[in-house]
């Protein structure tokens, strides 16, 4: 029979054993995972660096310098640089996609799905940046011809009413970002009714109330020539 002793031993033999051999399992799986991801990290940086000279040909960023978004972001404190946006976000993309195929090789199925969210949700960001972009772009165009007719018909208030527009397409532009991000949907739409609807009263009650002696002098001009005739 053998001693507490021996048997003690025996087990922990045995775990170490089995231990041993479960770490020589993994490491080709472990040493695959790490190569994958290495060169997807090699990948990112080579695209990114591609990304960039294209973007130097073709002059994409004086063609943006151009533009009042430029001029606009930099009031904010924000530089645009149109080749290192699309490079990180290339670098980022494939960095993320090699995280996926790594954690997949390791079976790590719940940080796989997170991750793959995370790739399905980059186009929304990217389709509410171009929405802020374009609004803030159409937000200026708009209240210089706004500006510019208000002016041109000699009436007052050029500035607030060119203002108004501006913010107008701004507010619009920040709540239909706000729906492709899938941030509380069903309210902002409720917003947007509710704001559709307001500007729609504000405008008739000023067309009303604008145009209301407008509308008495007419009354009464077509009152005389039927007391004329």
């Amino acid at each position: 029979m053998a001693s507490p002793a021996m048997s003690s031993i025996s087990v922990f033999r045995d775990s170490l054993f089995s231990l041993w051999q479960s770490v020589i399992e993994a490491l080709p799986i472990v040493a695959g995972a790490i190569v994958v991801f290495v060169l997807g990290l090699v990948v990112a940086g080579v695209l990114s660096r591609v990304v960039l000279k294209v973007v130097e040909v073709l002059r994409l960023d004086e063609l943006v310098g151009k533009l009042d978004l430029k001029a606009t972001l930099e009031r904010v404190g924000i530089r645009l640089r149109v080749g290192i946006l699309l490079a990180w976000m290339v670098r980022w993309f494939f960095i993320i996609v090699s995280l996926i195929a790594a954690t997949d090789i390791l079976d790590w199925d719940q940080v796989t799905d997170y991750l793959k969210q995370v790739v399905t949700y980059i186009p929304n960001v990217i389709i509410a940046v171009i929405i802020l972009l374009a609004g803030i772009l159409l937000g200026n165009f708009v209240r210089g011809v706004v500006k510019s007719s208000v002016e041109a018909a000699k009436l007052s208030s050029a500035e607030f009413l060119s203002g108004m527009a501006k913010w107008a397409i701004l507010v619009f532009s920040f709540m239909a970002a706000l729906v492709q991000l899938q941030i509380a949907p069903d309210l902002i739409r409720t917003l947007f009714t509710g704001l559709v609807a307001m500007l729609a009263l504000a405008g008739g009650l000023a067309f009303g109330l604008g145009g209301k002696e407008h509308a008495a002098r007419v009354m009464d001009r077509l009152r005389k020539d039927i007391s004329s005739n």
